[in-house]
């Protein structure tokens, strides 16, 4: 159902209010010459680590290890786990999130896509 020109109006409207408001209220609500709170620092510090951890997870949740002797058993999980112990080793070399996701989700494609 398509929507009315209302409906479009009011539904960008209410999008650019949000987008506005999650970009400026930092700025509103810490003082741009002192320091943060210590629970904003302690968040910026244990997310990103938490974010991959809960990415790496989710990826491997439905993942069976097919321990068969055929090449489709070893193929339904070795990309996953591959590409998993990529993440972290570039994570942990270059404490670099974009990187860690990037190479890793670049490797599972070229395996599951070339190599398996």
């Amino acid at each position: 159902m398509p929507l009315t020109t209302g409906q479009a109006i009011a539904a960008i409207a209410v999008m650019s209010v949000v987008t506005f408001l999650t970009r400026a209220l930092p700025f509103l609500l810490f003082d741009r010459g002192g320091t943060p709170p210590k629970v904003v620092l302690y968040l910026g510090r244990v997310l990103p680590p938490a974010v991959i951890a809960m990415l790496i997870i989710y990826c491997l949740r439905n993942m069976s290890f097919g321990w068969g002797s055929t090449l489709a058993a070893f193929a339904g999980w070795a990309p996953q786990v591959i590409s998993a112990a990529v993440v972290v080793a570039l994570h942990l070399w270059k404490h670099n999130n974009l990187l860690s996701i990037f190479g890793g989700t670049i490797l599972y494609m070229v395996l599951v896509q070339a190599v398996f």
